[in-house]
């Protein structure tokens, strides 16, 4: 089959080649001996967050200390009032 690169580098897959990898929204990029191979990937949010903690190395005990910390420089939202709105007359 044949796909053309447009000149903002966008390339439209075939829906034939697409469909027999199954439903994937985001795909993987690599170039290997002068080829472009594109593998489908799942993301699931929950996986690319943990994998963002082990990369900057922050531990559980790391991130309850800095929500602590954020918890202590917020303002108490419990005794803060909101103001009433002001009535309009039509």
């Amino acid at each position: 089959m044949l796909a053309k690169i447009t000149s903002k580098n966008q390339l439209t897959l075939p829906k034939s080649v697409t469909q027999a990898v199954g439903p994937a929204e985001y795909f993987d990029v690599q170039a290997q001996h002068g080829q472009i191979i594109l593998t489908p990937v799942r993301i699931q949010r929950g996986d690319a967050v943990r994998a963002k903690l082990a990369e900057l190395e922050l531990t559980e005990v790391d991130i309850g200390e800095a929500v602590s910390w954020a918890r202590n420089l917020a303002p108490a939202k419990a005794s803060r009032k909101l103001p009433a709105k002001a009535e309009r007359k039509p």
